[in-house]
């Protein structure tokens, strides 16, 4: 049975403790793509948690916003680094999944964390979450967060009605063919916390499909054991027009589908992108594999 847990049932000072009496290091990621409006925030609550010990990198990956996303994340205190510039020798960056996977060449931290930069109401106990069953559990290897999305149209807002690819797609494939991971109530979620050896040992895909693919690899290899879910709150962020949810769906049944043909294990269920979706976006290869001059 997978692990669920809530934000407050992890405090900043036992964290920190667990932290140091572990000798862990603690990158936190942030993958952004025209988010000035959020970002300063972003970086600031991240900043809060460098200065408690619990945080020892705070990294953003702009994909050379024309906002000036980087500019206000440097500002704030972030380090921060072009997409294009991290392995350009691979090729062009495909995705918001190329981008995290490019990121493992600049986070140096233990413990990797993944967090969205166009998140409205962001806190720092969406880090602080995702940290918990890590730093209280050696054996855990994998936190997924998840979260109410309000939907908000006009001047009245839903608590509940975003995340139309998660509950109409993600969920549905998931029940059909890793009914173990059922239990993820945010299986696209951006927010997550893994251990680098286990995150350089999986495959990336590049674009909004690294998600799905990333909780369905590492579960191939650590087992629902060592994952665990933690609520977040809520999450606010864009709202995305129909025609942009249909190519996000279309990059998740692809993902999924490439997968299940990949591990190739018959507990399994198959399913078939439609139309040109199962040619879908690259996939990296796990980073451990690569070549030093790659790496």
């Amino acid at each position: 049975m997978l692990d669920t847990f809530t934000h407050t049932d992890f405090p900043v000072s036992d964290l920190a403790r667990a932290k140091a009496e572990s000798g862990s290091t603690v990158s936190v990621v942030v993958p952004t793509r025209d988010a000035a409006g959020t970002i300063a925030h972003t970086v600031a609550e991240l900043q809060v948690l460098v200065g408690m010990g619990l945080v020892d990198q705070v990294l953003v990956i702009d994909a050379d916003s024309a906002d000036g996303t980087a500019a206000t994340a440097r500002a704030a205190g972030a380090e921060v680094v072009s997409e294009t510039s991290l392995m350009p020798s691979v090729g062009p960056v495909r995705g918001k999944g190329d981008a995290m996977w490019r990121a493992l060449r600049a986070a140096s931290g233990e413990i990797v964390v993944y967090v969205d930069g166009d998140v409205a109401d962001f806190g720092r106990h969406y880090v602080t979450g995702l940290l918990g069953p890590l730093l209280t559990d050696p054996e855990r290897a994998f936190v997924k967060g998840f979260y109410r999305r309000p939907f908000r149209q006009g001047e009245s807002e839903s608590i509940r009605g975003g995340g139309r690819v998660t509950e109409l797609t993600a969920k549905p494939l998931l029940a059909r063919c890793v009914p173990e991971l059922v239990g993820f109530d945010q299986p696209l979620a951006g927010e997550v916390a893994v251990r680098r050896d286990v995150l350089t040992s999986i495959p990336f895909h590049t674009g909004y499909g690294v998600e799905i693919a990333m909780l369905v690899e590492v579960w191939d290899r650590v087992g629902l054991d060592a994952m665990a879910q933690v609520d977040l709150g809520t999450k606010r962020n864009a709202h995305q027009s129909l025609s942009a949810l249909n190519g996000m769906a279309n990059e998740v049944t692809s993902a999924l589908a490439e997968v299940l043909d990949r591990l190739d294990r018959p507990e399994l269920g198959r399913i078939t992108a439609a139309g040109d979706a199962r040619q879908g976006p690259a996939v990296r290869p796990p980073f451990a594999s690569l070549a030093p001059e790659i790496a």
